[in-house]
């Protein structure tokens, strides 16, 4: 059952995305070479503890971190650690926060220093794709045509898009219904309806698409080692138009 927001509830997202997007910026600001992986979660653990929030990830089934830092073949849910960062690399970062029991969730990926042009297409063409997602997020589509957008771009530039991993609703959950595909076909699912709230996140991949889980539990790379980009933004559904809540 997709739950569908209040204004009142929305108005709380709204908050809640915010610190995200500050957090975001707070901890891509501090990505450089030779940096820590580690470093980069406790300057983000400070950031959402300044804000009067919590921290979305820390414990989450389990999860050690306030963030997840996945760095070139890391798709998804990287844990900060020893890694340092290297001129070269493609940086995803993945954060959330609580603020009044109600989550926001948004992602980015950035080059550290001079990459080849490839690479910069890969980034740029997941952003794009979640740009693309988030339009067709309108009262009256139906799910899919999200996942038809994000595919479609994606592929047309001759990447892959990841099929384990989705994005999803949020609200007083991190994880709640629907689950978003980043493909599929148009015009099938549920009508988007006015109080939805959505995480819609492409996770791409510079070859194939199939993943796999390292022995750490959590964090999930190409299963060919190619490199991966991620964006995500949680965004409301209102009959005044869609809404990015994490800007």
């Amino acid at each position: 059952m997709i739950e569908l927001k209040t204004p009142h509830e929305i108005e709380l997202m709204r908050k809640a995305g915010h610190v995200v997007a500050g957090l975001l910026q707070h901890v891509i600001e501090r990505v450089r070479p030779g940096v820590k992986t580690k470093a980069l979660d406790e300057a983000a653990a400070a950031y959402i503890k300044a804000q009067g929030a919590q921290p979305a990830f820390l414990g989450y089934r389990g999860y050690p971190a306030s963030i997840c830092v996945s760095v070139n073949e890391e798709v998804v849910h990287g844990i900060p650690g020893e890694r340092k960062i290297r001129e070269g690399d493609v940086v995803s970062i993945d954060a959330g926060a609580i603020v009044s029991g109600f989550y926001g969730d948004a992602a980015l990926t950035i080059t550290v220093g001079a990459v080849p042009e490839r690479a910069q297409q890969l980034v740029q063409t997941t952003q794009r794709a979640l740009a693309a997602g988030i339009k067709q997020a309108t009262v009256g589509h139906r799910l899919s045509d999200i996942s038809h957008a994000v595919q479609q771009v994606v592929e047309q530039e001759g990447f892959g898009v990841v099929r384990d991993f989705v994005g999803h609703g949020i609200g007083r959950a991190m994880h709640e219904e629907p689950p978003i595909p980043n493909f599929g076909p148009p015009n099938m699912g549920p009508r988007l309806k006015a109080g939805m709230v959505l995480a819609i996140e492409p996770m791409v991949t510079m070859g194939r698409p199939d993943v796999e889980v390292l022995s750490d539990g959590w964090t999930a790379v190409t299963k060919d080692r190619s490199l991966a980009a991620h964006f995500e933004h949680t965004v409301a559904i209102t009959d005044r138009g869609t809404e990015v809540l994490t800007t």
